[in-house]
């Protein structure tokens, strides 16, 4: 009497090749749709996670240029605030608006220098910027400095006849041009890894340097 183990092994033996090759193909089947799976799932992971870090990447950037906007315009308002400045203490508004013109000279120097080091691109664009900012708002605050302070609700009304700084128009909208373009290729997700300039790469002079060289009111 054959025992249920031997009836078994001898089952096995006799299977035909058939039956054995479905056997193995099935375990391959099914061995492989879960590594494809598992390269799959590790694939979403990793492209999500690069497109977050874009994403973080692309708002830091964002901020960064709108705060340097926003000095240059901060900047462009000194020549009305000197024209407004108070006549019964001229000691202390001159000491009040040097103080702040000055900490908005060291901002503008800062942002230049730190997006020289993001987009060489960019930076000539804020670089061009400032530059016009100093020739012709930098006039309009020697200019305010030599007019007599305000003395009545009259004198705080300043037309385009006294200041007119539409000039600027165009290196405004040459920056933001700029810095949107970079923008869009620092959250992109398909760019290269390894690239940390912008397109187009164009080597400027360094902050500290090429605003030293301006010869233009302060």
């Amino acid at each position: 009497m054959i025992s249920p183990w031997a009836a078994d092994v001898l089952g096995a033996v006799a299977s035909p090749p058939e039956a054995v090759d479905s056997s193995l193909d099935w375990a391959v089947f099914f061995v492989g749709s879960a590594v494809v799976a598992a390269l799959l799932s590790g694939s979403i992971a990793v492209f999500l996670a690069v497109r977050s870090n874009r994403l973080e990447e692309r708002a830091r950037v964002r901020t960064a240029f709108a705060e340097a906007f926003q000095a240059c315009a901060e900047y462009r308002e000194f020549p009305y605030a000197i024209r407004r400045r108070r006549a019964d203490q001229p000691g202390e508004e001159r000491v009040r608006l040097s103080e702040s013109l000055r900490g908005i000279q060291a901002r503008l120097s800062y942002y230049h220098t730190w997006i020289e080091t993001e987009c060489a691109q960019v930076g000539a664009a804020y670089y061009e910027l400032v530059r016009q900012q100093r020739i012709h708002a930098g006039g309009a605050m020697k200019a305010a400095w030599n007019s007599p302070a305000a003395e009545d609700d009259l004198d705080m009304n300043i037309g385009r006849d006294v200041i007119d700084l539409s000039v600027l128009a165009g290196s405004e909208k040459q920056f933001v041009d700029a810095a949107l373009k970079h923008i869009d290729w620092a959250g992109s997700v398909w760019r290269w890894r390894h690239s940390r300039r912008c397109p187009n790469f164009v080597p400027i002079e360094t902050a500290e340097s090429a605003l030293l060289e301006l010869d233009v009111p302060r």
